[in-house]
């Protein structure tokens, strides 16, 4: 599991690293640092969500997108998503960047996440084999579905997740082949 003490980057809102800082003092503080989402579909549509573990030193035992996290100082963000994708998830599938999001949310136990967010989708259909150290569970949803259980239930999914499906990442929630559909008006949330 990753640890709290972890070193995290410190940026400022044009994503330039200004330092770091350890990750659990970010939180605690509320700056603003770098971040990266996963987003990963299957080939019949379907998104894969997983449920954090309940040890997480926030938002345990809620469901969100795939995999997220902090690069390391010195790692390349997309080196550090296919990381972490490969440590909580159990697999490895080739990441297409989609661009960047920022958000400020209050997550639980006086801690704020505040991110600029790059992020990365990717398809894979094969075995999930999760840590459970750091994954509760995990399930394929159709977009359809995510909508509507985020709405009745957002308590049950991370702050970030719920701002995401309400707001945020159009492009990035939508499975690849139908992403060109989507309206240039939501599209430019994220980033090119």
């Amino acid at each position: 599991m990753a640890s709290s003490s972890e070193r995290v980057i410190l940026i400022d809102e044009r994503d330039r690293e200004i330092g770091s800082a350890e990750k659990i003092d970010v939180h605690r503080r509320g700056l603003l640092h770098r971040a990266f989402s996963v987003v990963v579909w299957d080939a019949s549509g379907r998104q894969l969500l997983q449920k954090r573990a309940d040890a997480k030193y926030h938002s345990g035992g809620l469901w969100t997108n795939t995999c997220c996290g902090h690069p390391r100082p010195g790692e390349p963000v997309a080196d550090a998503a296919a990381r972490r994708l490969e440590e909580e998830m159990g697999f490895t599938s080739p990441l297409e960047w989609l661009g960047v999001v920022g958000y400020r949310a209050d997550v639980g136990n006086d801690l704020i996440e505040h991110e600029i967010v790059h992020v990365f989708r990717a398809r894979y259909d094969g075995a999930v084999v999760p840590d459970p150290a750091e994954v509760e569970d995990y399930k394929w949803c159709g977009l359809d579905s995510i909508q509507r259980d985020v709405a009745a239930s957002p308590h049950q999914f991370t702050a970030w997740f719920v701002r995401y499906v309400a707001e945020e990442w159009p492009v990035a929630l939508m499975p690849p082949e139908n992403a060109e559909r989507i309206p240039s008006t939501t599209q430019k949330r994220v980033q090119r």
